[in-house]
């Protein structure tokens, strides 16, 4: 089982109470409760294959999409559990927005890529103005004002994730979760996608998966050590980093396994 629930100040605005994923007979996530503070950086780090982004997906119903697997155990979205019967997944999708580890733009112009989802969630708002605007909270527009009409594939691999992130904020999100976002990109594209989500805090609550402890570091405020499945340690980042309470978060931070 789970360490006992760390609540950080501040409303709560996902949770998982004793929440397990299975994929057939295999426990990918066990019994994991965690409380997620809303409009904070939290970060998921553990070793490959520890369960990160399966947890991370049980946020936005991602893992329906996976055949075989089932959840057990509760997730919450400000208080409602997103496995009840009455809870629409694709509403949760747009509320709860994801960007995936490989940057992923539709095979359109720029400006479709970021009119995709305004357009078939009927947004009736000024639509140049939904897509300038999200591609600023993106830090892109300066880069591609000039050529909104040109492919997205013909952007560099950052720029790409970045116009990914404009595309999952034009939907008007709450939450933002993050898997690897910039495991793909080089190092100046990743501090920019860092930088960005040092930005994104102040209006959303985020949550990101990374390999990269010292990223984890840099922006996050919340940490979750996850290994094995199990939730070992979850706290305030600097206190998972320099004062780790459990002899295997010491260990896989200071690089003896993992």
């Amino acid at each position: 089982m789970s360490q006992s629930i760390i609540t950080p100040p501040g409303n709560v605005e996902l949770e998982t109470r004793d929440l397990s994923v299975l994929y057939g007979p295999t426990r990918a996530v066990k019994h994991v409760s965690i409380r997620i503070p809303d409009r904070k950086v939290v970060a998921f780090i553990g070793p490959s294959g520890c369960g990160k982004s399966t947890l991370l997906r049980c946020f936005n119903r991602m893992n329906d999409l996976v055949p075989g697997a089932r959840v057990e155990g509760a997730a919450l979205f400000q208080g409602r559990n997103l496995y009840g019967g009455d809870v629409d997944p694709v509403d949760i999708r747009r509320r709860i927005g994801m960007v995936f580890q490989k940057p992923n733009p539709f095979p359109k112009s720029i400006y479709d890529n970021i009119a995709f989802g305004p357009r078939i969630n009927g947004y009736r708002g000024n639509l140049d103005e939904q897509v300038e605007r999200s591609l600023r909270h993106a830090a892109l527009w300066d880069e591609v004002k000039d050529r909104l009409d040109q492919s997205a594939l013909a952007l560099s691999g950052g720029q790409q994730q970045r116009l990914c992130i404009a595309r999952a904020l034009a939907v008007e999100p709450e939450v933002l979760l993050m898997d690897e976002p910039a495991s793909a990109l080089d190092p100046i594209a990743t501090q920019k996608i860092e930088e960005l989500i040092y930005q994104l805090k102040q209006d959303y609550t985020v949550v990101i998966v990374t390999h990269n402890m010292q990223q984890a570091a840099r922006v996050s405020e919340y940490t979750a050590f996850l290994y094995l499945g199990e939730l070992i340690e979850y706290g305030p980042t600097e206190e998972i980093f320099t004062n780790p309470r459990e002899e295997r978060t010491e260990s896989y931070i200071t690089g003896r396994f993992g």
